[in-house]
């Protein structure tokens, strides 16, 4: 029979609940349950041998936050952790956000989708002068009703030299994304290819997820190089590498989603990545990350283990102190549940019925765009809308039909005079145009906190904000004033970590009471806008 093995080392075991959880939070350490024959403690450091005075009940390797997930994504993006914070549209995911992130090591996405050119250079002027060399990304959003959006948010990109993007919701490859990722490719002096140029594709679909695994197809390139916005030599290193070198796969998200289950969609995008990487040797390389339903360590400790590269939050984020939203729906956020989200109709696919998954505690707007979407699919214009239900439209715009008809001439004058062009002479888009008012007037109203439209308020959210709240319920990160983008993300990724070391002792056969296996949230040790080391 086998002796039991013993624990050696200098320092001495802790066998109260408050030690034995220190012990186990030291997790840059190896750690042991050890037994003295009489009650069961823990210790971190030290090493089995064959002789000593306690023996070894189970053992965890070391298992810090900054060891979590992929080596390369650290280093392809120069982070600390593989962590990252992904966008939120109109500017929600902030300047500040993605400053105060990279001040911390961090990676953020701005929010540009839905803002006017004008207002993303500011915000690269703010990212020059703030965080020079320090990482960032910058969303840029499929926008097949508003394709010169699109291609005008990569001529700033390039322009102004941004060298990360999100790319998201995208249905299929557009020209734009294309000549962004191809734009940055070159040799380097070894020979080797370069992009100099990171996209990170965040899809939920398997079918749309291959193609930015994939290189992009010639068809593309060819146009590109024709039309002079990309060089022959580009085109043809474009041949040996995907679209984009980071896929996050989104689960049931806040804003865009299929809602489909990260246990589900995760694994499926591994698979795939595996099988394209037998055949395309660039694809080995590719990361595959995990996004939604993140909000507490567990579920950030459960991606890793499924084999995620990284981990991206989104809904908890918006309930931060930098978010760019009204502390009205910062309120609204900290007290939602997990069931407390529903779908609604999106602003900017509002024709092909895509979808958001939104608040729905504390206002009506689930129920009133769903209600809109009915109308749409009734009526063929609005000369055709019955005069009960104008009288409804009216009483939820605020404004007369004609009135809100002004206000998207005006927009669409100044952003794209082509939607105006094509309602001219299409009632049914008309109609689009002024139902597509009232779903991005709502995001704005939220945003600013308009006093008088709380009903109104559009917010986008998963549930993974329930599920941070029911975490944080009791501790300091309860109250939103305390909730800081760096600190969520440090607590969030220490968390998981030391779920996955307890995972480490159950599966060595160790008991754990409720009160040592669960991570709670812990007092901030450092300021939360302490500069990068």
């Amino acid at each position: 029979m086998t002796a039991p093995a013993r624990w050696s080392g200098n320092t001495v075991p802790r066998f109260d609940a408050d030690g034995i959880r220190a012990e186990l939070e030291n997790l840059d350490q190896h750690c042991y349950l050890v037994s003295d024959g009489a009650r069961t403690g823990a210790v971190a450091g030290g090493q089995v041998a064959s002789e000593g005075p306690y023996e070894v009940l189970a053992q965890a390797s070391p298992s810090a936050p900054e060891s979590l997930g992929s080596n390369a994504f650290r280093r392809a993006h120069g982070v600390r952790m593989a962590y990252m914070a992904g966008s939120m549209a109109n500017g929600i995911a902030s300047v500040d956000l993605v400053v105060a992130l990279a001040r911390s090591g961090g990676l953020s996405s701005f929010g540009a989708a839905g803002l006017s050119i004008d207002r993303i250079s500011a915000a690269l002027d703010r990212f020059s002068s703030e965080i020079p060399g320090l990482p960032f990304a910058c969303n840029l959003i499929h926008s097949p009703a508003e394709p010169k959006m699109e291609r005008e948010t990569v001529d700033l990109y390039l322009r102004r030299g941004v060298r990360c993007v999100e790319a998201s919701a995208f249905l299929d490859l557009t020209p734009e994304i294309v000549r962004y990722s191809v734009s940055g490719l070159r040799r380097d002096r070894s020979g080797g290819i370069l992009n100099e140029h990171r996209v990170i594709a965040k899809i939920s679909r398997s079918e749309v997820a291959e193609k930015f695994m994939r290189p992009a197809p010639w068809a593309v390139l060819d146009a590109l190089v024709a039309d002079g916005l990309i060089e022959p030599e580009q085109a043809a290193l474009a041949a040996d590498m995907p679209v984009a070198g980071d896929i996050t796969v989104e689960a049931d998200s806040g804003g865009h989603t299929d809602r489909r289950p990260l246990a589900v969609a995760l694994p499926a995008l591994l698979r795939l990545r595996n099988s394209l990487a037998a055949t395309l040797r660039p694809m080995a390389g590719l990361r595959i990350g995990a996004a939604g339903g993140l909000g507490t360590p567990e579920a950030l400790a459960a991606a890793f283990a499924m084999g995620a590269d990284y981990v991206v939050t989104g809904s908890v984020n918006q309930s931060c102190v930098e978010a760019g939203t009204s502390a009205r729906v910062k309120q609204l956020l900290s007290r939602a549940g997990v069931a407390d989200c529903a779908m609604a109709p999106a602003a900017d696919m509002f024709e092909i019925g895509a979808e958001v998954q939104v608040l729905k505690s504390g206002t009506m707007y689930p129920m009133r765009a769903a209600r809109l979407r009915e109308f749409y699919r009734t009526y063929d214009g609005l000369e055709a809308v019955s005069e009960k239900d104008v009288r409804w439209l009216e009483s939820v715009f605020g404004l007369s039909v004609d009135a809100v008809w002004a206000e998207c001439l005006a927009f669409f004058n100044r952003r794209d005079p082509e939607q105006i062009l094509r309602a001219k002479h299409d009632p049914k888009r008309r109609m689009a145009l002024v139902f597509r008012w009232y779903l991005g007037m709502s995001a704005q109203w939220a945003s600013s906190g308009e006093v008088g439209r709380v009903r109104d308020y559009q917010v986008w959210c998963g549930p993974a904000m329930g599920g941070f709240n029911d975490w944080a319920t009791g501790s300091h990160l309860e109250d939103p004033a305390n909730r800081f983008a760096a600190e969520i993300g440090r607590q969030l990724m220490t968390g998981a970590a030391y779920h996955l070391r307890m995972t480490q002792l159950r599966a060595a056969g160790a008991a754990l009471s409720a009160r040592i296996a669960t991570f709670e949230p812990t007092p901030r040790t450092a300021n939360h806008h302490s500069e990068r080391d």
